[in-house]
């Protein structure tokens, strides 16, 4: 853990970070929660140390005696149901592939981009849980007990960041297609693919945030939680990316159909049509552009819509800068894609092991 700001020159030093953070230590349900909080503010060891303590757990212990409990009132009580998960999925998928769709068809012609940009602009407010969505309850009597309701983009759902979010995505997925050159109708099938993947990326991140939600209520300690939770996210993104792949095949396959290549006919059947349609170049940029698409919502899910928004507009700026100047092909733009993919992830695995994360 890393040192964070401290007032200095009391006598207790301990009194002033209880002033300052009471409401995280009355509402505590245990010391690990009081630790998880204040590793969240930016507090750590050195924070520690000045307060006497070993540690930020023995930090948090004499915080979570010294402070009476004052538990939030009990709000309503709401059923549990992957009815609201598959709707988000699906309004996501509808959101973002029919108007890519409906560009498609109308042929790179700049004034439909902007009516076709709207629904994608506004897909991450309007996929986001209602401020008083209740998160799931924690498995068994965990250390952590169920934290507060997550709240992505509090308030107001359309609040700028979920905003540039959106406004990120639609550059993604609505311009590549509209730029000249390259090959058109492979770049359209796959930006299609991509579309639909984004009910993926909302039933991943909805998935990612519930098991850390679960993990806080079965850890024993901070390193627990976060040794639970360091292979998930790499097992999120595995199970996007496949789904990715898995709609990337289909509509090559839909594209070997109804757009052949010109030239003599080839044997093996539409599979092997589909399979040599897109080469290793296009897969490659195929996977970055699902880790562009997945990584601000999960980042969005998590309590960090700043981040999510700036990682789609880094993504957009970063395939579109090398199409813009004239150098099609994905070779051209795969390195800024994925170089703006990479930092998303390792930005990503630092925050989202986080037990403040899924608070």
């Amino acid at each position: 853990m890393s040192g964070g700001p401290l007032p200095g020159g009391s006598a207790d030093p301990v009194r002033e970070v209880m002033a300052e953070h009471r409401e995280l230590c009355e509402r505590a349900v245990d010391p690990l929660e009081i630790a998880a909080g204040l590793e969240e503010a930016g507090l750590g060891q050195d924070a520690a140390a000045r307060c006497r303590h070993a540690d930020l757990f023995s930090l948090a212990e004499e915080l979570y005696a010294r402070v009476p409990r004052r538990p939030p009132p009990p709000g309503p009580a709401q059923p549990r149901s992957g009815g609201a998960a598959a709707r988000a999925a699906l309004t996501a998928a509808a959101l973002a592939a029919l108007p890519c769709a409906g560009a498609a068809a109308l042929g790179p012609r700049w004034p439909v981009l902007l009516p076709a940009a709207v629904p994608l602009v506004l897909l991450p407010a309007l996929t986001a849980p209602a401020p008083a969505e209740p998160g799931p309850p924690c498995a068994g009597p965990g250390v952590l007990g169920p934290g507060p309701a997550p709240r992505p983009y509090p308030g107001s759902r359309l609040r700028p960041a979920a905003l540039g979010h959106g406004l990120g995505l639609a550059a993604l997925l609505l311009l590549p297609p509209a730029l000249p050159g390259g090959d058109r109708p492979l770049a359209v099938a796959l930006v299609l693919a991509a579309a639909v993947s984004a009910g993926s990326a909302e039933r991943t991140a909805r998935w990612y945030r519930q098991l850390g939600r679960g993990h806080l209520g079965a850890a024993g300690t901070l390193a627990e939680f976060r040794a639970r939770m360091r292979p998930v996210l790499p097992v999120a993104l595995a199970l996007h990316l496949a789904v990715l792949g898995v709609l990337s095949f289909a509509a090559l396959a839909v594209l070997a159909v109804v757009a052949p290549r010109p030239g003599p006919g080839h044997g093996g059947g539409l599979l092997h049509l589909a399979a040599e349609r897109a080469g290793p170049a296009q897969w490659a940029a195929q996977g970055v552009l699902g880790l562009l698409v997945v990584l601000p919502v999960l980042l969005a899910r998590c309590g960090r819509p700043a981040a999510a928004a700036a990682g789609a507009s880094a993504g957009a700026a970063a395939v579109l800068g090398p199409l813009a100047l004239g150098r099609s092909g994905p070779e051209a733009w795969l390195l800024g894609g994925g170089t703006v993919a990479a930092a998303l992830l390792a930005y990503a695995g630092a925050v989202l092991g986080r037990a403040g994360s899924h608070r």
